[in-house]
């Protein structure tokens, strides 16, 4: 990761990206993280679970909305 985050950012992304409001896009312009880094932050930070079912809902809101996420 190219940007050290400290524990209170890395919980403000997670917030963020569980938002169904927040597109990547303005997580990676507050937080200056890439859209991959992002998903690997969720991938450490959530049960394996809670991450394939987030990941499902990003990648099914997404099909529906081009500019989603």
């Amino acid at each position: 990761m190219a940007v050290e985050l400290t524990p209170a950012q890395i919980s403000e992304i997670i917030e963020m990206a569980l938002s169904d409001h927040i597109s990547f896009t303005q997580i990676s312009a507050q937080h200056g993280v890439t859209p991959d880094e992002i998903k690997a932050i969720m991938r450490k930070q959530l049960k394996p679970g809670s991450y394939r079912t987030w990941r499902k809902r990003v990648r099914d809101f997404g099909d529906r909305r081009e500019h989603y996420k």
